[in-house]
C-alpha cells in the first residue's frame, strides 16, 4: 500500500514538473507573441538593419532578390516574430528561471534579477558581436568571390535564414559565463576541471562552431570559434570566484587519496 502510495506520489510530482513545463512555455509564447504584434509593424525598417552589412559590400546598385511571390511577404513575418523574440528575452529567460529554481537553495533563488538581467545581455550581446563584428567581414570574404563571370544574386530567404542562424549561434554561446557559473555553484564543474580539460573543449569548440555555423565556410567558424576561446578561459575563473567552495572534510579526503 505504502509502495503504492509511493511510486502514485512520484508520477504526480513528474506530471506536476510536465505541468510547470507547459505553463512555462505557454507564458513564454505569448510573450515571443505580443512582442511580434509590436515587431511586425516595424518588420520593414529592421529588415532594412538587418541587410545592412550585406549592401555595404555589394557592388553599387546591386540588390537582395527574391524568387517566390510570397517570400518577401513571410520573411517580413519571419523578421518581426524575430524581433519579438530578442523583445521577450527577459520574459523568457525569467520563466527559465522560475522552472530551475526550485532545485535551487533557498539564498539562490533570489538571484532571479542578476540571472534574468546577466543572461539577457549576453544573448543581446553576443547577437550583437555577430551583427557588428561578423558580418561586414564574413559577407565582405564571400562577395570577394564575384568576378566578371560570377555574380552574387543573394535572396530574402537565403539571407535571412543564413544571418538568423548565426545571430542566434552567438546569442547562445555568449551564454557560456552564465552556465558555467550555475555549474560551478552547484558543484558541477571547478577551475581545476576545466583547466585539466582544456585541450579537448578547444576541440569541442571548434566543432560546436562547424555545426552551428550555417555552411562550410572557414570564416564564420573561426571567428565563432574565437570568442568562445576566450569565453571559456573567462569561464575558467568565473568558476575560480563564484564556485562551490571545498569543505574541510572534503579535502582532506583528496589530500588523503593523492598520498
Amino acid at each position: 500500500m505504502n509502495e503504492d502510495n509511493g511510486v502514485n506520489e512520484t508520477k504526480m510530482s513528474f506530471m506536476a514538473h510536465l505541468e510547470e513545463l507547459r505553463h512555462r512555455l505557454v507564458v513564454s509564447a505569448i510573450a515571443i507573441g505580443i512582442g511580434f504584434l509590436i515587431c511586425y509593424g516595424f518588420s520593414k525598417y529592421l529588415f532594412q538593419l538587418l541587410v545592412t552589412p550585406l549592401i555595404k559590400v555589394l557592388p553599387q546598385g546591386d540588390k537582395l532578390i527574391y524568387t517566390s511571390l510570397t517570400e518577401a511577404f513571410f520573411t517580413y513575418l519571419k523578421v518581426g516574430l524575430l524581433g519579438g523574440a530578442l523583445l521577450a528575452c527577459p520574459v523568457v529567460f525569467y520563466q527559465i528561471w522560475k522552472f530551475i529554481s526550485p532545485g535551487l537553495y533557498k539564498h539562490e533563488q533570489k538571484l532571479v534579477i542578476p540571472f534574468v538581467v546577466s543572461s539577457s545581455l549576453l544573448f543581446m550581446g553576443g547577437a550583437i558581436f555577430g551583427y557588428a563584428v561578423v558580418f561586414p567581414v564574413g559577407f565582405k570574404y564571400f562577395i570577394s568571390f564575384s568576378s566578371d563571370y560570377i555574380k552574387a544574386l543573394p535572396s530574402v530567404k537565403q539571407y535571412f535564414s543564413f544571418s538568423v542562424t548565426l545571430l542566434i549561434a552567438f546569442g547562445v554561446v555568449f551564454e557560456l559565463p552564465l552556465v558555467t557559473l550555475l555549474l560551478a555553484r552547484i558543484g558541477v564543474v571547478t577551475p581545476d576541471l576545466m583547466r585539466k580539460k582544456r585541450k579537448y573543449a578547444i576541440v569541442l569548440i571548434f566543432i560546436v562552431a562547424a555545426f552551428l555555423t550555417p555552411g562550410p565556410d572557414v570564416i564564420s567558424q573561426l571567428m565563432m570559434a574565437g570568442p568562445l576561446l576566450i569565453l571559456y578561459e573567462g569561464s575558467i575563473y568565473i568558476a575560480k570566484v563564484f564556485g562551490k567552495k571545498k569543505t574541510e572534510e572534503q579535502e582532506g579526503e583528496e589530500t588523503e587519496d593523492a598520498e
